[in-house]
């Protein structure tokens, strides 16, 4: 950070299925992170394009040993937050669960609906807490910035779009699809939270793009989603989704004004000073470090 009203931005990239590397770094370097909330997926991979500083994470680690359900979620984000990274991009494989969403399609995701159980879905625990809004879960900022990027490299992007999150790692039934559809959601997905959460509360700007692989299980025209099917399309999506970072990622490198998400933190914990654990305050020292120790 340059100053108190100013970012110099870095780039962190979370690379759902199928994406284990980005195209164009410069000067990359794979570095071991060590957090206080356990072990990141993967070391992670520093560089640059066009000048700007990035850093990218492989979601489930290379080779994809990690399910959704056993993702160190906290450890991940902390590792960027360590690393320095204020805007993430989050790629993700989703299935649609709107005709018009078809295979091949990227959605920027602008809402969420969190149905996971049992994973930790906050850095606060007993000893310091803190609420912090989820009202707009994306930074429209980096959602504006990838449509039009998508939009000049022809790669089929909708802007907006409701993802449901379930646990997994099984695809859904036909009624639970069915469910999803009539409230409404846009695709599915077993990773983005508690990852847009935790983002917020660690104060760095967050957007999903999910490209969608098939139509869940509710489209009575398509095969009901397999393995086969997925992998088949996400390597199509993997090429588009390499072309779309390298792109925006030179457009999003310009120092800036402060988002709302950077200050998320400026009145969300409740816990008074003298009642704070003081082992979970060194623990959150990278993520809540800036309200918490700035005026010791």
């Amino acid at each position: 950070m340059a100053s108190e009203k100013h970012v110099e931005p870095v780039i962190g990239v979370i690379g759902g299925s199928g994406l284990y590397e980005i195209d164009g770094l410069k000067d990359k370097e794979w570095r071991r992170c060590e957090t206080p909330w356990g072990a990141p997926s993967d070391d992670l991979l520093f560089g640059s394009i066009s000048g700007v500083r990035c850093v990218f994470l492989p979601r489930h680690g290379r080779g994809h040993p990690i399910p959704p359900s056993r993702l160190n979620y906290r450890a991940n984000i902390d590792a960027l937050k360590r690393a320095g990274v204020t805007d993430i991009i989050s790629l993700s494989a989703v299935g649609s669960l709107k005709e018009e969403l078809e295979p091949g399609r990227f959605v920027l995701v602008d809402q969420f609906i969190d149905l996971t159980q049992g994973r930790q879905r906050t850095f606060f625990e007993e000893g310091c807490v803190a609420h912090v809004s989820m009202a707009e879960p994306v930074s429209h900022r980096l959602l504006t910035t990838l449509g039009d990027t998508a939009e000049k490299l022809h790669i089929p992007v909708t802007r907006g779009g409701t993802y449901v999150v379930i646990e997994g790692p099984q695809f859904s039934t036909r009624a639970e699809s069915d469910l999803y559809r009539s409230w409404g959601c846009s695709v599915i997905g077993m990773t983005n939270m508690p990852e847009a959460r935790l983002a917020r509360e660690a104060e760095m700007n967050y957007v999903t793009v999910g490209m969608v692989t098939d139509y869940d299980c509710w489209h009575e025209d398509h095969d009901s989603v397999t393995v086969d099917t997925v992998v088949t399309t996400m390597k199509k999506n993997a090429t588009h989704a390499r072309e779309l970072v390298k792109d925006a990622i030179a457009s999003l490198g310009h120092k800036r004004e402060l988002d709302q998400a950077e200050r998320a933190l400026d009145n969300a914990i409740i816990t008074p000073p003298d009642a704070r654990d003081s082992g979970l305050l060194a623990r959150l020292d990278a993520v809540a470090g800036r309200v918490l120790f700035s005026h010791q």
